[in-house]
């Protein structure tokens, strides 16, 4: 099932639940029903609590968004390296240049579709990917430059393979969901707080207040959607953030 179709989903639902909840309350009552019943302090509190919600919201926004902007600067780091290292191999000798770079190819073939879609699930990076990327680090430490031209070109090499290791082990420690359970606890929680107290303004079946309802319950449903699908830094499937990846290397 597709992210867009989850989404339209769950607004529908959501919102039918409101509409009907609000039609169910209020069969039966007039129309014009007075009200000068509810007291102003009711009505402060509502409003208070809707804009407290809404800076939670923000907030949670706000961070998982960075998160996944983080990720994504961590993915085209640890990409770049890695294509900087199959480049600059060319002025060693063949032998060493060819192994090099097909380390460096496994090494990625292995990340974009074996690795990649584990770390979604599980939120961990393996064993094998860093013995891989040891292998090409192995590669490079083990040469020995035949002159000056390779001695210049050795230490920036050996600076690439490290960024690149620096950069998955970003990766190994962001794999992981942004927000923990207890911050999912007080966004629904407030969610269903939110929506509650509509029905303490003695909400009516005309179409204007109906219409505000739905799209209100609409539109936090679709921010809490953003926040879930935002929640994992690396997306939902590998295709999200690999494309730095499949850009740079032909696998």
């Amino acid at each position: 099932m597709s992210d867009w179709l989850v989404l339209v989903l769950t607004i529908a639902v959501t919102t039918a639940v409101v509409l009907s909840v609000a039609l169910l309350k209020e069969r039966g009552r007039s129309v014009d029903r007075d009200r000068s019943g509810i007291p102003d302090v009711i009505e402060y509190m509502t409003m208070m609590i809707g804009v407290v919600y809404a800076i939670v919201l923000g907030l949670a926004i706000a961070g998982v968004w960075e998160a996944r902007n983080a990720a994504q600067a961590t993915v085209q780091a640890e990409a770049q390296a890695l294509h900087e290292v199959a480049e600059r191999v060319q002025v060693f000798a063949p032998p060493v240049r060819d192994r090099v770079r097909q380390d460096v190819d496994a090494y990625v073939r292995y990340v974009v579709h074996e690795e990649w879609p584990g770390m979604l699930d599980t939120g961990e990076v393996t064993g094998r990917g860093a013995a891989l990327l040891d292998r090409v680090r192995a590669d490079v430490t083990a040469y020995r430059p035949r002159d000056d031209h390779e001695s210049q070109s050795y230490q920036p090499l050996l600076d690439q393979v490290g960024a690149a290791d620096a950069a998955r082990n970003a990766r190994a420690l962001s794999a992981g969901d942004t927000m923990p359970g207890v911050v999912w606890f007080g966004l629904i929680g407030g969610a269903l707080v939110a929506v509650g107290l509509i029905f303490t303004l003695q909400i009516r079946r005309t179409s204007r207040e109906l219409l505000l309802a739905g799209v209100y319950t609409a539109l936090i449903a679709f921010l809490l959607f953003l926040i879930w699908d935002f929640n994992s830094p690396f997306g939902r499937a590998p295709s999200d953030t690999t494309d730095a990846f499949t850009s740079l290397f032909a696998i």
